[in-house]
């Protein structure tokens, strides 16, 4: 089974989760390898989707597993 082209993701789901860890977005984004940038578009909604790979790092920064 192969993965998706990118992942649709919920920046303000991604903004509450990142939040109740008390991690600042700065520190999320090094822990996960994207640019502080690309996380604010995210959370913001400016940006909703996400190469499987980032999405994949960014989950295992937020210790996801829902």
């Amino acid at each position: 089974m192969s993965l998706p082209h990118t992942f649709e993701v919920n920046g303000e789901a991604i903004r509450t989760k990142r939040m109740a860890a008390g991690i600042v977005m700065k520190d999320l984004a090094e822990r996960s390898g994207i640019s502080h940038r690309y996380l604010s578009h995210l959370e913001t909604g400016s940006r909703r989707r996400m190469s499987p790979t980032r999405y994949v790092a960014l989950r295992t920064a937020l210790h996801a597993t829902d």
